[in-house]
């Protein structure tokens, strides 16, 4: 019960400081709901390799959980920020979403594999220590993988909901814009038409 509570509070945390960065209070879901594929990785790895070393879900597996959550949420703040700042200069929602995964597709690759290479030690621990410190790398390396892999098809398309969301609240009047972005906006709008 504990471990829910910290995990929901690292989830709020996230999506308050997206909800200030972003301006809104739509499009950081977009980065949150994210999360789960990577987090789903976790436990995948666990079942295909944790099992036959003795790895269960324990407080190394539950830190690693925590850390993944800043570490996939930077990925898709890169793609999301990218394609915000695409929408900006006049793009539409979806050429602004795949622009930003395939320009930010190569700096997620190497931070990722950076990351992962450097837990394989961890992964691949013996002695005094050794299941925690294999807990630790195992399910940090499967959370960052399948949520590096996933995460770049599965972000654009959440942008893509999120920001028909918060235009269509824009054009309904229900928040508040600036003058600057309400006039992109309704290019934008024109353009898609």
């Amino acid at each position: 019960n504990q471990t829910f509570m910290i995990f929901m509070l690292c989830l709020i945390f996230v999506f308050l400081l997206l909800a200030a960065l972003y301006e809104s209070y739509i499009l950081p879901l977009a980065v949150i709901l994210s999360l789960p594929v990577g987090l789903a990785g976790v436990f995948i790895f666990l079942w295909l390799f944790g099992v036959h070393q003795g790895i269960t879900n324990s407080i190394y597996v539950q830190i690693s959980l925590i850390m993944l959550i800043g570490l996939l949420a930077k990925n898709a703040i890169l793609i999301v920020e990218y394609a915000i700042q695409r929408r900006k200069q006049g793009m539409n929602i979806v050429e602004a979403a795949v622009n930003g995964a395939v320009a930010r597709f190569r700096p997620i690759l190497m931070t990722s594999f950076a990351f992962i290479a450097g837990l394989t030690p961890l992964m691949l621990a013996t002695g005094a220590g050794a299941v925690g410190n294999r807990s630790i790398g195992l399910s940090a390396i499967g959370g960052m993988l399948i949520g590096t892999v996933l995460g770049v098809l599965v972000i654009p398309s959440l942008y893509i909901l999120f920001q028909t969301f918060e235009d269509r609240f824009r054009k309904s009047g229900l928040v508040n814009v600036d003058e600057d972005d309400d006039e992109t906006i309704k290019k934008n709008n024109e353009d898609e038409k």
